[in-house]
């Protein structure tokens, strides 16, 4: 190729900070839509007529469609352009958040967010590779400490500003609020991210389909397997025109996720040409060991919130920005201890961070779980999520890093995708987990305490509507007792935290490659 005809360097690539914080906004702005649902719950029923479990929906369909195309949309950016696939996944997104402020149904709010969670699971991939390829390992230990601090203080940031906005022109708006913050994140990266050379990639669309059938079986099996007494869902299979005569049940269905995931695993193993998942990647033991446990602090994250908001407003009777800002000590701690975390990941093995980072949050959510009575003191229980803050602060920029750090540039897009995609699994799974294991506990705790009283409110079991008093201590029981699956999460989460193997030598974290 001429001289004349070779692309021209990007010098836009010799800024890399104005990029970062360019696309770093709209990262945020997906992650808070994961967490932003949760406080206004109790009002969303009340104005959608929905229980519980449905209205649930509205997360793990976001979170679900968010899962589903991380695989390919890591390796569609390599081959299309990190920043044209990044800013057409940010405009779907900014117009589904419009979509989703003015859907008038449940039905169709769920439809909205499925289409709101392709358009993140568009962008996210993009933005490790972006980082991978703008900073040099020298420098990356801070873009990524930037990257993680991103996504930690967005977990606790969204069911703050979600409060205030449900308290005031309503929970409509916790949608609408991305359009102006999309359109000003569009602008930015127009204006400050490079062009990227790209990169040919095969497309495993096999792959796809088997990861995406899986998850939902997996999913809607766990989430709504108590709607259905974990029994039959259909008298039988209906494929196109033929009628099996098979009867669908829960249990079924979650067996049939599991077992179409190992045959997507199997066919990434026996595939010759690219796959999905390059398995070889996890010969690497950071990256397993990694992968493992930001997926258990996702479905931690995800699993505690929402347990707690509905403690904060049905027990307590706070209003929504009340229950929000009861979480405000992780998020003031997360934004403080996020520039040191980063300065220490720059020259130090990020192992110590990523053990006091899950020491603390399961240690938090435990002294929270004890702590939810309706005789509870507001001031004592905050002092939990300063724990919860520390953990939050401590475990998303080592994480990224360590799954990332030994990767090759030719693996820059899968590996952003597998990484994220084991994030994402990890929250949809924790949302449907809860679901289930509230529903579970309200109507046992419930069921306990109106035996011989009649029947509950209506609502209550569903978490709908106000509760009378004589239902606040079974129903904190039940929150209470919701509160061991994130609990447990964060222990699985400590304990591949310690699987992370010790750099080879003293200077790898800072050295080139």
């Amino acid at each position: 190729m001429s001289a004349r005809s070779a692309p021209a360097r990007d010098p836009r690539l010799d800024r890399p900070w104005p990029a970062l914080w360019s696309i770093v906004l709209g990262f945020f702005m997906i992650l808070v839509d994961t967490t932003i649902v949760t406080v206004a719950i109790p009002r969303m029923q009340e104005d959608l007529g929905a229980d519980l479990t449905g209205l649930l929906w509205v997360t793990s369909a976001y979170l679900l469609a968010y899962a589903v195309p991380l695989l390919i949309t890591g390796r569609l950016g390599d081959r299309l352009g990190l920043k044209s696939v990044y800013l057409v996944g940010l405009v779907v997104f900014t117009a589904s958040s419009l979509w989703c402020g003015l859907a008038g149904s449940v039905k169709m709010l769920i439809v909205a967010r499925v289409v709101q969670g392709l358009g993140a699971g568009m962008m996210t991939p993009q933005t490790m590779s972006m980082i991978t390829r703008m900073f040099s390992p020298q420098r990356r230990g801070q873009a990524m400490a930037v990257w993680g601090a991103t996504a930690g203080v967005a977990s606790l940031v969204g069911p703050v500003l979600g409060g205030l906005l449900v308290d005031g022109p309503g929970w409509e708006w916790i949608f609408f609020v991305n359009v102006p913050v999309g359109v000003l994140a569009i602008a930015l990266v127009l204006r400050n991210v490079p062009r990227f050379p790209r990169r040919s990639h095969s497309f495993d669309w096999l792959g796809v389909a088997l990861s995406a059938t899986g998850l939902f079986l997996l999913v809607f099996g766990i989430q709504e397997g108590d709607s259905y007494d974990w029994g039959t869902i259909t008298d039988s299979l209906v494929i196109g025109p033929v009628d099996t005569g098979v009867p669908v049940t829960v249990p079924g269905m979650i067996l049939a996720g599991v077992l179409v995931l190992a045959v997507f695993v199997l066919w990434q193993a026996v595939m010759r040409r690219e796959p999905l998942v390059p398995l070889s990647m996890f010969r690497d033991r950071n990256f397993s060991v990694a992968n493992v446990a930001i997926a258990m602090m996702s479905a931690t994250v995800l699993s505690f919130a929402i347990p707690t908001t509905l403690f904060f407003q049905q027990v307590l009777g706070m209003s929504p920005t009340q229950a929000a800002l009861m979480t405000a000590p992780s998020a003031v701690l997360s934004l403080v201890l996020a520039p040191l975390v980063g300065r220490w990941m720059t020259s130090h093995d990020p192992r110590p961070l990523a053990l006091i980072g899950f020491a603390s949050l399961a240690g938090g959510l435990l002294w929270l779980s004890l702590l939810m009575d309706p005789d509870a003191s507001v001031l004592v229980l905050l002092l939990p999520f300063v724990l919860i803050g520390i953990g939050n602060a401590c475990i998303w920029g080592p994480l990224s890093l360590t799954a990332t750090r030994n990767l090759p540039p030719s693996q820059a897009g899968a590996g952003s995708g597998v990484y994220n995609e084991m994030r994402q699994v990890g929250s949809v799974l924790g949302s449907a987990g809860i679901a289930t294991l509230m529903a579970d506990r309200i109507a046992s705790r419930l069921g306990e305490a109106t035996r011989g009283r009649g029947a509950a409110p209506a609502g209550a079991e569903s978490g709908a509507g106000s509760l009378p008093p004589f239902l606040h201590a079974p129903y904190a029981a039940a929150m209470a007792d919701a509160m061991w699956l994130p609990v447990g999460l964060a222990a699985v989460g400590l304990l591949a935290a310690l699987a992370i193997g010790r750099p080879i030598d003293t200077g790898v974290w800072a050295k080139d490659e």
